[in-house]
């Protein structure tokens, strides 16, 4: 008997069978009756530039909770009061002042750059370029944050939208480079309070990853976000890394592995397989040398001026 192969975007937008397409309108219907969705959204919209309560945010929300109505609406409900909290829908709207990122990038490289081979963009960190005095001499965990905040909204409103637009299908996720080049775990700890609350910031309130099928404690677990990750590739990995990748893997869901590579120094010839050459800074492998060097250009679809 032939084997019926599995949908991989099973509840994802244009992938949903009937159980699931009656659970989010099911969702949608709660959420506006609680008032967890306001009735005046469309005014909301307007001012934010984007839809978060669309079918394909809902749906994050759903997966991540297996669809089991009851979890998903408690998420929802946490995230709503913790946008309003922290201010999010306002840094949507306005953006962030974030002035010192220019030289915090000397210190801890962070950003999107142009597109994999698939059309999602491309996210770097590199966390081997980290010192964390100067980073600190230069900003706060909180300014971090706040930061952090305006991309991932940028992520939803401008970027995926664009890199969608460009590649001519939809375009859910991104693609992640973790470059670990001169990392010890002594970086690692350095950062672990900024990354445990960046994380919790991606995986209630964007991604919508669910810590209930992982141990999240795991500080390599933190760092995951598959609901918005097509491929991590973690680059210049040392052996310990490879090692401690063994224990945690039987932790994580088939299809978070699939997404996930670890590449020691060779990494190379298999990165180019998901990504251009011209896509990829020179330090990765890559031919790209954009003016003012690639952490800062911004280069990429949503960015007509960098991509030109």
């Amino acid at each position: 008997m032939a084997t019926v192969a599995k949908d991989h975007l099973s509840g994802h937008p244009g992938h949903l069978d009937a159980a699931q397409e009656s659970a989010l309108a099911q969702f949608r219907q709660e959420l506006l009756a609680e008032g967890l969705i306001p009735a005046d959204h469309a005014e909301l919209t307007a001012r934010i530039k984007y839809d978060r309560f669309d079918d394909a945010t809902l749906l994050r929300f759903l997966r991540a909770r297996k669809f089991d109505l009851p979890k998903a609406k408690q998420m929802w409900a946490a995230n709503e009061k913790w946008r309003k909290e922290f201010g999010a829908d306002d840094i949507a709207a306005n953006g962030y002042d974030y002035h010192e990122g220019a030289d915090v990038n000397k210190y801890y490289p962070q950003f999107y750059h142009k597109t994999d081979k698939e059309g999602r963009p491309i996210y770097i960190e590199q966390l081997g370029k980290l010192d964390y005095n100067k980073l600190y001499a230069l900003t706060t965990q909180e300014r971090q944050l706040r930061h952090l905040v305006d991309q991932y909204e940028r992520f939803f409103r401008d970027r995926l939208p664009a890199c969608s637009k460009t590649s001519g299908h939809l375009v859910e996720t991104s693609c992640t480079i973790l470059d670990l080049h001169n990392a010890g775990v002594s970086t690692f700890y350095k950062v672990k309070d900024y990354v445990s609350a960046a994380s919790a910031i991606g995986q209630n309130n964007y991604v919508s990853y669910s810590p209930d099928s992982a141990d999240s404690s795991s500080p390599l677990l933190t760092s995951l976000h598959p609901e918005t990750m097509g491929h991590m590739f973690i680059v210049n990995a040392p052996y310990l890394f490879s090692t401690v990748w063994s224990f945690v893997k039987p932790w994580l869901d088939e299809a978070t592995v699939r997404k996930i590579h670890i590449l020691g120094k060779g990494f190379k010839t298999e990165l180019q397989q998901y990504i251009d050459p011209a896509n990829l800074p020179s330090d990765l492998g890559g031919s790209c040398k954009c003016a003012g060097g690639c952490s800062l250009s911004d280069a990429g679809p949503w960015n007509e001026v960098a991509q030109a």
